[in-house]
């Protein structure tokens, strides 16, 4: 795939179509590099758990955009794995914290270091020139992305730069 475009600078939509694109193609990547024992949906859950060590289900339930009784099942098996842990919150008896064992993180680890070998492959397939503008958009992308997400500013800033 290749970007073509007679601006000096991709507008907006065909930015959007490359990223979905691309986007589609790192899904296949990483399906190569799999060979997890949950599902997308728990994974979701251990990234967002790697990142809110100690939340309650009904936040976890919030950032999935799910329900606490689906999400409580999505805990159940990746308790029964292994790879995440409940403990009694110590302000309150009847809250629930969720975190990460220790076998959770071991997994994430693994699973990004296959991944990553996956993308070194492309990667090394790519002229020097080209990588580093490429890093230099995904880093772009990821603050724009994470103000957007964060609430905020800096994405309507990026968008008008």
């Amino acid at each position: 795939m290749t970007v073509t475009s007679s601006y000096p600078r991709p507008h907006p939509p065909e930015a959007a179509r490359v990223t979905s694109e691309t986007a589609e193609l790192l899904e296949v990547l990483w399906g190569r590099a799999s060979t997890a024992p949950v599902s997308a949906s728990q994974l979701r859950v251990l990234f967002i758990l790697e990142h809110n060590e100690g939340i309650n289900l009904r936040t976890l339930a919030d950032a999935l955009g799910s329900t606490p009784p689906s999400t409580s099942r999505l805990c159940d098996r990746l308790e029964a794995v292994g790879f995440v842990r409940r403990q009694t919150a110590a302000s309150s008896r009847r809250e629930v914290q969720l975190e990460l064992s220790r076998h959770g993180r071991a997994f994430l680890a693994d699973l990004r270091g296959r991944r990553e070998a996956e993308l070194q492959s492309v990667l090394e397939r790519m002229p020097v020139a080209q990588r580093t503008a490429l890093l230099t958009g995904l880093e772009a992308f990821c603050d724009a992305a994470a103000a957007q997400i964060h609430g905020g500013g800096a994405a309507d800033d990026a968008r008008t730069a």
